[in-house]
């Protein structure tokens, strides 16, 4: 991988970024020369694991442990990471939930928790960030391929939660252009994830409905990531962008 230090001196913040894609996103960013403070829910030995490796190579980092339902601990992890680096400039939506079931058996808790982590999470440190962000900052968030096309049954809630933040993206994007920060939604298709792995029981069929027959890689997705974030993107606002080997195709 070719890095060129294109975010030496930015501060990256990535809501749940222990594990999967913003694990990957942590490294990729911290290569390219960012500062990373990362949140956990409840995989401390996984978060310490990803600071470990940034700081063996010289980067800066911190995990904080933070439910991305409890708005409190939102703001308050983005709060200690401007105190602790001095500023903020990069905000990953990362963290997310998924609960498949019939719409007649889905529990109002599972909806209630989709909702809280998948959507309004993202508002929340949106609006945390960009009470501190300066011009060129950038928000991301990734959602999913699913918010635009929902091939099984039983995800009609996870998908309507994606498709909520692309709509936000669009009205954020305007809320904050004039102050030169874009705000972009990466959609996601099928990724070897603990969450949904290339070798899990839906495996199969996914690939059958993809242009290119596997599952994508965190890393790849992390570099889509780290190109949003830095300076040859800044005309790329309110977009949600796919990177799903052509599931939606």
């Amino acid at each position: 991988m070719t890095t060129s230090n294109q975010l030496a001196g930015k501060v990256a913040f990535i809501q749940g970024g222990s594990r999967g894609i913003g694990a990957a996103t942590a490294l990729r960013l911290a290569k390219e020369g960012a500062a990373v403070a990362l949140t956990y829910a409840s995989s401390a030995q996984a978060a310490e694991a990803v600071i470990g490796t940034i700081r063996a190579t010289g980067g800066r980092a911190m995990a904080i442990k933070a439910d991305s339902a409890d708005e409190q601990a939102i703001r308050g992890a983005i709060r200690q990471t401007v105190e602790a680096f001095g500023r903020l400039d990069i905000l990953v939506n990362n963290a997310g939930v998924l609960a498949v079931a019939p719409i007649e058996d889905f529990s109002i808790e599972d909806l209630d928790r989709t909702l809280a982590v998948n959507v309004r999470s993202v508002v929340i440190a949106s609006q945390e960030a960009a009470r501190v962000m300066g011009e060129g900052g950038r928000i991301i968030t990734i959602g999913s391929t699913n918010a635009e096309r929902m091939p099984f049954a039983g995800g009609s809630v996870y998908a309507m939660s994606k498709a909520a933040v692309a709509g936000f993206t669009k009205g954020l994007a305007r809320d904050l252009g004039p102050r030169g920060i874009t705000v972009n939604n990466v959609q996601p298709g099928p990724v070897d994830t603990d969450m949904n792995p290339d070798d899990g029981e839906f495996a199969d069929s996914l690939k059958l409905l993809m242009a290119l027959p596997r599952y994508g890689r965190a890393e790849e997705i992390a570099s889509f990531v780290a190109y949003l974030a830095g300076p040859e993107s800044a005309f790329i606002t309110g977009a949600s962008l796919m990177i799903d080997g052509g599931f939606s195709a």
